[in-house]
């Protein structure tokens, strides 16, 4: 029989982002947030990569797992975290994916392909013009076309079909000078991981070895904290902080009811991404032996105290750290981490620790399963870091940007990504704005940064410079002010707390009819937008985790010091002309469009907190 005619759509876009994990999820609504027609390709049901309740890997970033909360990560990720904060009480990673799912289906501008893996492109004159996919549910097969693309997959898999210059493995020391790379170039990988998720059902609960799991003795895993006992008696003098390794989320699944990030393999071969599957099942093998080693083990070593455990959830899919890393204009290194680095055209930061895992994982018995090495402070990364040095139109997001390999080891953290992920889908829309290819937008990558700024992110080394702000030459009183915030900072230019530069204004408690910061503008100004970054507390965490212990560091519902109710009065010779209230708020960056208002200066009345006894505002932004 002949093949029925095969169903093919064809569609064009401004911005196409390939990879539905934080980095391309936030890219692709940034982009469309700045007004480019954007689509995203999925190859999952849903979105957040290795976030998503497929893989469950908690969001960390430059706080270091709160060991320098000032720079959480905020922007777009912090936003879809609030608004998971706000709705879900219990740390469900599927009420997790329909906050993505919905961020995403309700955005202007942005189609979602779900379920569709690319297989190819199609490229001329070094540069990509079409991505090919398959939408396996539909059985539909799609030419999709753009000016830009953006490469969000993590394997940097659009950039290698398109021919796109990558590297993997370690480079030598002697090539960037790195401290800690190898004397000699080698091809070590971080590997995949599945985790699992147990329960405590309060009476014992047998388990049956499957016929696939390998036997693990305590000596074997020996280096690998898999009961709460380990954390005291495991040999971490060879780490540079072994008591900061302790502190950290590095060794955080030592107990019973939720592991291991480190059941972790890169396989036999030299290259990672062909043995994906053998290693998936490699990782089975090891998982389900782990859970057998506690639950049967009978050497009498440690007490693992897992009888009334039970296995509720093993990861089937295993999250990636590292395959290819795409080469731009620009390769971030570890010198450049170490050294702070502030690139005049940075558009993201990192901050999360040397964090490198041993190459074989679970098999490297005689290790630690990582070295890390802790710094204070946060680095830059350049935007040459984002495109491609070859081919003209595509970009990066997340962990298959150009770095070397001991960048990596930062900068692949889940909150780099997404934040990165947010400056890049800016940047596409830039790029359609001007009618530029991506290396061309260096000239315009101030206002690239100054939308990162303006949408509640933060760059160090840069602040608010947005000619178009009135609220810059405002002069503001408050209505109360507590000792050493002062009211004026609100438009300093930098809208949160770094360490003892406070950077707003918290008022002396709330009075019984609230409290109110007045911007008076000293001439007529005609207002449509106002914007207002409200204090959360970033010393407090705000992710979805399975981690019991990074359960126990948050605090139920949204944060307590955001404002909660608000009202907004334009003001004109005195009399309040317009008046806009807003209630139940549980974000901290609140955008307030309206239409246009004569006014000369503008009131924000607070009624209330969700919980705190002072209000705080760390900037105010009018348009």
């Amino acid at each position: 029989m002949r093949r029925q005619q095969e169903r093919f759509t064809e569609a064009q876009y401004d911005v196409i982002v390939v990879g539905g994990g934080m980095a391309g999820t936030c890219a692709a609504l940034a982009s469309a947030r700045h007004g480019a027609k954007t689509a995203l390709i999925n190859a999952r049901p849903m979105l957040g990569g290795n976030a998503s309740s497929e893989i469950r890997i908690h969001i960390s970033g430059a706080d270091q797992g709160m060991k320098q909360a000032d720079y959480a990560e905020g922007g777009i990720l912090y936003e879809l975290m609030l608004e998971n904060k706000a709705r879900n009480h219990n740390f469900s990673y599927t009420t997790w994916d329909m906050i993505l799912f919905e961020a995403a289906k309700k955005q202007d501008n942005l189609t979602c392909y779900h379920n569709t893996v690319m297989y190819d492109c199609e490229v001329e004159n070094n540069r990509v013009t079409a991505v090919l996919c398959v939408q396996e549910t539909t059985e539909m097969r799609l030419r999709l076309r753009a000016p830009l693309f953006i490469d969000a997959t993590g394997n940097g898999t659009l950039g290698y079909y398109a021919g796109a210059e990558y590297r993997i493995g370690s480079e030598p020391k002697s090539e960037f000078g790195e401290e800690h790379a190898p004397e000699q170039a080698n091809n070590d990988r971080m590997g995949n991981t599945i985790m699992m998720l147990a329960k405590d059902q309060g009476h014992p609960v047998p388990f049956i070895k499957p016929a696939f799991a390998k036997t693990l003795t305590e000596h074997q895993l020996r280096n690998r904290i898999h009961c709460p006992q380990m954390r005291e008696t495991i040999d971490l003098s060879a780490l540079p902080d072994p008591e900061e390794y302790k502190r950290t989320s590095m060794i955080s699944s030592a107990a019973n009811d939720y592991g291991y990030w480190w059941c972790e393999l890169m396989g036999e071969g030299d290259d990672i991404i062909p043995e994906f599957e053998t290693i998936r099942d490699d990782l089975m093998a090891y998982a389900y032996g782990i859970w057998d080693h506690i639950k049967n083990n009978q050497e009498g070593v440690h007490a693992h105290g897992a009888e009334n455990f039970e296995l509720e959830w093993v990861g089937a899919l295993p999250g990636m750290r590292e395959s290819r890393r795409m080469v731009g204009d620009y390769l971030l290194t570890e010198v450049d981490i170490l050294n702070h680095q502030v690139f005049d055209d940075a558009v993201c930061y990192g901050g999360w620790c040397m964090d490198m895992h041993a190459p074989h994982g679970v098999k490297d018995e005689d290790r630690l399963p990582s070295d890390c090495y802790y710094y204070h402070g946060v680095y830059t990364i350049p935007w040459r870091s984002y495109y491609s040095k070859n081919i003209d139109n595509l970009m990066f997001a997340g962990r298959d940007i150009s770095t070397s390999r001991m960048a990596l080891a930062s900068t692949r953290i889940i909150g780099c990504c997404a934040i990165g992920g947010e400056a890049v889908g800016i940047a596409a829309a830039k790029c359609t704005e001007h009618g530029v290819l991506p290396r061309e937008l260096m000239p315009f990558i101030g206002e690239v940064q100054q939308a990162i700024l303006r949408d509640g992110g933060w760059l160090p080394g840069f602040k608010n410079e947005d000619e178009n702000d009135q609220a810059r030459h405002a002069q503001i009183t408050a209505s109360s002010t507590k000792a050493g915030w002062n009211a004026q900072d609100v438009v300093n230019g930098v809208s949160r707390k770094i360490e003892s530069a406070l950077n707003g204004w918290t008022s002396d408690g709330i009075g019984e009819n609230g409290e109110t910061l007045t911007l008076d503008f000293g001439k007529d100004v005609t207002l449509s937008e106002l914007r207002f970054v409200f204090h959360s507390d970033f010393n407090y965490p705000i992710r979805v985790t399975m981690a019991p212990n990074r359960q126990r560091q948050q605090r139920p519902g949204v944060p307590a010091e955001l404002v909660r109710d608000y009202d907004v009065e334009f003001v004109r010779d005195g009399q309040v002309v317009h008046t806009e209230q807003v209630r139940g708020n549980h974000q901290r960056l609140n955008i307030l469009k309206v239409d246009a208002i004569p006014c000369d200066s503008v009131r924000l009345h607070v009624l209330s907190t969700n919980g705190a006894p002072d209000v705080t505002v760390f900037e105010v932004r009018a348009y």
